[in-house]
């Protein structure tokens, strides 16, 4: 699986154009306490890449907490034969590190 990996600083850059459609697959309550602003929630336990939100030219962008669930998600889409395969490294924690804002 070839994944396109976008730091939180091109992904911020990308969001704020409106290029890309940011999909958080943390759970409810993990997304209640903090989130990226704009990021559309699908959590992982119940996620299905039919029900992804689509854009024409919008590229979806997966992220977490730190990576790993994302990179999960991006496994369902490719076996069930979505083309979204764009995931923001570190997740959550490395947009905060980069002193990214989020929204309690």
């Amino acid at each position: 699986m070839n994944i396109k990996e976008l730091s939180p600083a091109e992904t911020a850059q990308l969001l704020k154009t409106g290029k890309i459609k940011l999909v958080d697959v943390r759970e409810h309550n993990e997304h209640a306490a903090e989130h990226i602003e704009g990021a559309h929630l699908m959590p992982l336990s119940k996620f299905d890449p039919a029900q992804l939100p689509s854009k024409d030219g919008v590229e979806l962008v997966f992220h977490c907490g730190i990576g790993k669930r994302s990179r999960m998600a991006i496994g369902k889409c490719v076996e069930q034969g979505f083309p979204h395969t764009a995931h923001m490294q570190g997740g959550l924690a490395a947009w905060k590190a980069a002193g990214l804002p989020t929204k309690r």
